[in-house]
C-alpha cells in the first residue's frame, strides 16, 4: 500500500516526460527512500535511469517496496491535464493506479491499469569515461539544432581545452568548437581526448524535458556509449546512448 502527494502536479508531468521521451512502458519501484525507474527503449540502443527522493513529495506513505508497471504514454496523457494550481495524489487501488488532481475548487480522479512490463533494464553500464562536459541546457539544444540542419547524426570530440561538435551530410558539413569556461560550457574535464558519434534524434529526445536553467553533463569515452545526466528539481536522470558505428 502507498499514498503519495505532490504539491505541483505539473512538476510530476515534467518528470514523466523525461522518461516517456524514450520508453513507452516501465516499472516505477516505490520504496521508503523514493521512486526509481530503469528501462531500455524498444530499439535497445538507449536506457534511462530515473530517481526522485521521498523528500520531493508533500505526502509519502509507503508500507513496503512496490513495483508499479504502467503504460507511460497513457500516464503522460492523463498528466497532461494537470493545471497550474493543482496538487497530485497517487495511490494503489487493487491492480490500478488511482490518480487524483486536487484543485482549489475541484477534484478529478482517474484510474490507470497496472501492467506487467516485459523487461526493465537490469543495471547501468560500467564505463571508465575519459571526458566530462557540463553544458548549459539551452546551449546544448541549440548545438543539436545546428547539427540537425545537415545530418541525422552528430559527433562529439574533446581535447584538453575544447569541445567539438561535428555533423556531415549531403547538404554540407558542420564543425562547431566550444572552449572551456564560457556561457555554454560550464566545465570541461578531459583525462584523454575522446570522440564518438550518436543518433541525433535520440539525443534531442533525451534532453527535451531538461529545464532551461539546468546543466547537462555529458560523459564520453571513444566509441563507447555516452552518459547524459541532468536534474529536474529533486529528480535525477541518467541516460545511456550507444554510439553510431559506420559500416
Amino acid at each position: 500500500m502507498f499514498e503519495i502527494k505532490i504539491d505541483n502536479a505539473k512538476y510530476w508531468k515534467n518528470c514523466v516526460d523525461s522518461i516517456v521521451s524514450l520508453v513507452d512502458e516501465g516499472t516505477f519501484n516505490i520504496s521508503k527512500e523514493g521512486i526509481t525507474l530503469r528501462a531500455m527503449d524498444p530499439s535497445g540502443i538507449s536506457m534511462v535511469a530515473f530517481f526522485i527522493p521521498s523528500k520531493a513529495f508533500s505526502k509519502y506513505e509507503v508500507e513496503k517496496q512496490t513495483g508499479v508497471g504502467l503504460n507511460l504514454d497513457n500516464f503522460s496523457k492523463i498528466l497532461s491535464s494537470a493545471r497550474p494550481d493543482e496538487q497530485l495524489s497517487m495511490k494503489d487501488s487493487g491492480n490500478k493506479l488511482a490518480i487524483e488532481f486536487i484543485g482549489p475548487n475541484s477534484r478529478r480522479r482517474y484510474k490507470l491499469p497496472m501492467i506487467d512490463v516485459k523487461k526493465d533494464a537490469d543495471k547501468e553500464p560500467k564505463i571508465a569515461f575519459e571526458s566530462m562536459i557540463e553544458v548549459k541546457s539551452d546551449s546544448l539544444k541549440e548545438i543539436l539544432k545546428d547539427a540537425n540542419l545537415l545530418s541525422t547524426y552528430v559527433g562529439f570530440k574533446t581535447d584538453k581545452n575544447s569541445f567539438m561538435v561535428l555533423a556531415k551530410g549531403d547538404a554540407g558539413e558542420l564543425e562547431e568548437e566550444h572552449l572551456n569556461n564560457t556561457d555554454a560550457i560550464k566545465k570541461l574535464d578531459v583525462s584523454k581526448a575522446s570522440s564518438a558519434t550518436f543518433n541525433l534524434e535520440y539525443l534531442e529526445r533525451i534532453i527535451s524535458a531538461c529545464p532551461a536553467e539546468s546543466a547537462v553533463s555529458l560523459s564520453l569515452k571513444t566509441e563507447e556509449p555516452i552518459k547524459i545526466d541532468y536534474k529536474i528539481g529533486d529528480a535525477t536522470l541518467a541516460y545511456f546512448l550507444a554510439p553510431y558505428m559506420e559500416s
